[in-house]
C-alpha cells in the first residue's frame, strides 16, 4: 500500500536590510510559501503565531539582534471606543462601505499613489507601478476581500462618488486580518486610518469573528505607535497572545542573546493538523 506524507512547508530567511521602523537597525524575515489547497488552513494557523501575508507568502520578523516587532490584534468582546474614536466614527458617518472581491482598479491605484507620496515617499513601495499594485491586490490564495470607503456627498449636486480609503483584508477562521490599508492623505482631520480599523471591528462583529489583526506594533516607532491607542489590544509575545497593558513595559529588545536561533523558531511553529499531500 502506498502512503504519502503531508507536505511540510519550507521556511526561509531573507537577507538583512535596513529596518523601516527603527533607525539604524537591520530587519530580517522568516517566510514560507502560501499555495495550494492548504493555503487557507496555513494562513489561519500561522496568523495566530504572529505571521502576516504578502501575496503568496507568509512572513514574520526574525531579526538577528532585535525582537521589537510584535503582532497585534484587537479582541472585540473587550473593546470599547474612547472619546476620540467615537468622534472619528461620527465624523465619517457619511462614508459608504463597499466590500468587493480582490480586484484592483484605477481609482484604487490613483489613491494609492497619493497616499504613498504624502505618507511613505521613501518607503519600499514608492516605485510600485500599477501592475505591481494589481499583483498585491489580486494575487491571493486565500479568502480575501477589498473593503472600499466612498464619499457620496457630491452625488446630490451631480458630482461623482469619491474613493476615500481602501483596505485589503483576509478573512481568517477567527477574525479579519488587515493586510494593507491606504486612505486620502489630504483630509488628515478625518482620521481615516483610525476609521478603517473601527469599521473593521463592526464588520468582524457582524460576521461573529472575535478578532481584528492589525499587523505589527513596534514600541517607540512613530509609524506604529497609533495601534496602542486601541482598547483591548493583544500582542503576540513569548509565543502567546497577551493583553498589551502598559506600552512602556514592552521597550525595544535589542539584546542578541534574546533572539532564538532560526532552527528553534521553526521547530516551535505549529502547523495545521492536516495539510494536503
Amino acid at each position: 500500500m502506498r502512503h504519502s506524507l503531508p507536505l511540510t512547508p519550507q521556511f526561509y530567511v531573507t537577507a538583512p536590510q535596513a529596518c523601516p521602523y527603527i533607525e539604524g537597525h537591520r530587519e530580517r524575515k522568516l517566510f514560507t510559501a502560501l499555495q495550494g489547497s492548504g493555503a487557507g488552513a496555513l494562513n489561519d494557523k500561522l496568523s495566530k503565531q504572529g505571521f502576516r501575508r504578502s501575496q503568496n507568502v507568509l512572513y514574520r520578523p526574525s531579526c538577528a539582534d532585535c525582537t521589537a516587532c510584535l503582532s497585534a490584534r484587537i479582541r472585540l468582546d473587550a473593546f470599547s471606543p474612547n472619546r476620540s474614536q467615537r468622534k472619528t466614527i461620527r465624523r465619517n458617518a457619511h462614508l459608504r462601505r463597499e466590500i468587493t472581491s480582490p480586484w484592483a482598479t484605477e481609482e484604487q491605484y490613483a489613491l494609492f499613489r497619493r497616499y504613498l507620496t504624502a505618507r511613505h515617499a521613501e518607503g519600499g513601495m514608492a516605485d510600485m507601478d500599477i501592475f505591481e499594485f494589481a499583483a498585491m491586490i489580486e494575487e491571493t490564495p486565500v479568502r480575501t476581500r477589498v473593503i472600499e470607503y466612498w464619499d457620496d456627498r457630491a452625488v446630490a449636486s451631480g458630482g461623482a462618488p469619491i474613493l476615500r480609503a481602501v483596505c485589503l483584508t483576509d478573512v481568517l477562521d477567527d477574525g479579519l486580518s488587515m493586510v494593507y490599508s491606504l486612505y486620502d492623505p489630504d483630509i488628515p482631520s478625518d482620521s481615516l486610518g483610525t476609521h478603517i480599523i473601527l469599521d473593521h471591528l463592526d464588520v468582524a462583529r457582524d460576521a461573529n469573528l472575535p478578532f481584528v489583526y492589525l499587523g505589527y506594533w513596534v514600541p517607540g516607532s512613530p509609524k506604529m505607535g497609533y495601534k496602542a491607542h486601541f482598547a483591548a489590544l493583544e500582542i503576540f509575545k513569548d509565543r502567546v497572545w497577551q493583553p498589551l497593558g502598559d506600552p512602556a513595559d514592552h521597550a525595544q529588545t535589542t539584546d542578541p542573546l534574546s533572539v532564538e536561533p532560526i532552527a528553534e523558531q521553526v521547530a516551535q511553529i505549529e502547523l495545521p493538523d492536516v495539510l494536503p499531500g
